[in-house]
């Protein structure tokens, strides 16, 4: 980037001084399917772990021959190059069989988040046509799926045992204590087990263009709230994944990465399994983020990474077992999904003695657009520079037709080789959320930063209405489209209020039709069993009066204002 300029491109590249490797802009990228990504890493490191789930490991080989089985499985079902396939998956590990096995038979996989009700389920389900969905025999998982299947289109159900997946000992632990953790399987034609649906020897062959088929869609709530599923070929994952990875100046280092960031999630999708694939590491998997037990699995396994959210390093620093854990094998943490706090950033290197970097990424580039090095000078606060292969600018916020004006803030834009194709089914929001310019199409963030002499970005504002929740992003539109159901709600708006453990939490604030008095905890009980974990508000504020623009609409920004000069966003 030039001191006169708001972009950052390959005039000037920003990781040269730190990685010492001239050209890293022009990253060789040659067109690679996941298939292919994973045979590779299967050829190179066969008996090797690949994931080490509560203490059992995987090996790249039994993976490998799992998803095949599970791609001759597909097709025997009657799934064609193009159908979609979901995966209402936790971590476990045939999350990775069904991830690369899918896309071996051609199908495109569809993310779905286990947070997810049953009524934003079924819409996805719609929405993306997905003909089968891969879940688990999980108490919070299977009713979910099995209602979905009775009201939606979908097809077929493959149901997972998690006790087939533990270790020996936890699986009688699970058999003895934890039978409120799973529920019974039921039988039917339309709902298969996972060691049925394995089928012998390799998928029959599928043709795949990495560059023009699609390997995910990957629902998020874009700009108005409403989910999109963005479109990401095997190509923008894959390329993603090796930009990732070329971050890193020890790939020839031991590989051991936790993965408590839920792998549906586009940043664990790309930053822990196809990096670590790629790298030929291997995956300590955790089916869920708890502090203790994120501790033990990390000393345990000697892990040189643990990539995460804030929250999750807030919460193993809170947690007693951190004076005693055994940090000495942690390389680096790759912090995203939220803004990370300088104290907490500070305090976590303290404790561990490894770096962690912050990041940023959305889901239409596939993950990751920009990060911090991991070696060398880093800029806290900011969300680093462009990683390799990638190009940004500021857009005018007004017109993103032209340039932020230069040494002002703007739209950040994104271009590279990990910017999705559009959105599913959506062609006039993927028409907005690109500027076309001059030298191709660049992908409008939603987000206003700047950009220093060295190529460093820093986020100031967002034109977004998202709520960033512990990493997950929340879409005041859609808490409200619910709360507004209720009959003693008159009008309703969210808005996003600090919180010390999440960063930001949803806060509703209504008035009631006339002759109504409930309180606000009744109407805050009430919504919370409606809507998904990750979007429950902490209170529901009844007021007299909501402020209004001048044409009568709800004023969000004004609503900000009047908590902001009450001295609390909590009054």
């Amino acid at each position: 980037m030039s001191v006169n300029s708001n972009t950052a491109d390959a005039a000037a590249d920003p990781w040269r001084a730190h990685y010492g490797h001239p050209g890293s802009w022009e990253l060789d990228l040659p067109p690679l399917s996941l298939p292919d990504m994973l045979a590779e890493a299967a050829a190179r490191h066969s008996g090797k772990p690949l994931v080490d789930f509560m203490g059992r490991t995987y090996s790249y080989a039994a993976l490998h021959a799992e998803a095949q089985a599970f791609a001759a499985g597909l097709q025997r079902l009657g799934v064609k190059k193009g159908d979609r396939v979901g995966l209402f998956l936790p971590n476990v590990p045939i999350y990775v069989s069904a991830y690369y096995g899918a896309s071996m038979a051609g199908a495109t996989l569809v993310n779905f988040s286990p947070l997810y009700t049953a009524q934003e389920l079924a819409a996805q389900v719609e929405d993306s046509g997905a003909r089968l969905l891969v879940t688990i025999d999980s108490a919070a998982l299977l009713p979910t799926a099995l209602e979905v299947q009775r009201t939606s289109s979908l097809e077929t159900l493959v149901v997972g045992s998690l006790g087939a997946m533990l270790p020996l000992t936890k699986r009688i632990l699970l058999s003895l204590f934890g039978r409120k953790a799973v529920v019974p399987i039921p039988a039917g034609p339309k709902v298969l087990r996972w060691a049925d649906l394995l089928g012998p020897g390799a998928p029959g062959p599928v043709a795949i263009d990495p560059e023009t088929d699609l390997a995910l869609l990957q629902y998020t709530g874009g700009t108005t709230g409403t989910p999109k599923g963005a479109m990401l070929t095997h190509q923008n994952l894959t390329a993603n994944t090796r930009q990732v990875n070329a971050l890193d100046p020890q790939t020839s280092a031991r590989d051991v990465i936790v993965a408590v960031l839920p792998l549906f999630h586009v940043f664990a999708n790309i930053a822990v399994l196809n990096r670590t694939v790629l790298n030929g590491g291997c995956i300590a998997m955790l089916p869920r983020f708890d502090a203790g037990q994120a501790l033990k699995t990390l000393g345990r396994v000697q892990a040189t990474s643990f990539p995460g959210v804030p929250t999750m390093y807030q919460a193993l620093l809170d947690h007693p077992a951190v004076a005693k854990t055994d940090f000495s094998s942690l390389r680096v943490c790759i912090s995203g999904g939220a803004p990370l706090p300088l104290p907490l950033k500070h305090r976590f290197e303290a404790v561990s003695e490894a770096r962690i970097v912050e990041g940023y990424g959305l889901t239409e580039c596939a993950g990751v657009a920009s990060c911090n090095p991991y070696e060398g000078e880093e800029r806290p606060g900011t969300i680093g520079q462009p990683i390799p292969a990638t190009r940004v600018r500021l857009l005018d916020r007004e017109d993103p037709a032209r340039d932020a004006a230069p040494g002002e803030p703007g739209e950040l834009a994104i271009q590279g080789p990990q910017v999705m194709q559009g959105y599913w089914n959506r062609p006039e929001a993927a028409a907005s959320a690109f500027a076309e310019r001059p030298d191709g199409r660049w992908l409008r963030t939603g987000d206003v930063a700047t950009i220093d002499a060295q190529g460093y970005i820093s986020i100031v504002d967002r034109i977004k209405d998202m709520i960033a929740v512990g990493g997950f992003k929340v879409f005041p539109s859609q808490v409200e489209a619910v709360l507004e159901d209720h009959p003693a709600v008159k009008e309703v708006l969210v808005i996003g209020v600090p919180d010390d453990r999440l960063g930001e939490m949803p806060r509703a604030f209504v008035t009631l039709n006339a002759g109504s008095d409930l309180p606000g905890e009744e109407l805050k009980a009430w919504l919370n069993a409606r809507i998904g974990k990750h979007e429950r508000v902490d209170a529901v504020v009844v007021r007299d009066t909501m402020p209004k623009t001048m044409i009568g609409k709800l004023d969000r920004k004004a609503l900000r204002a009047e908590l902001a000069a009450e001295g609390s966003p909590r009054n």
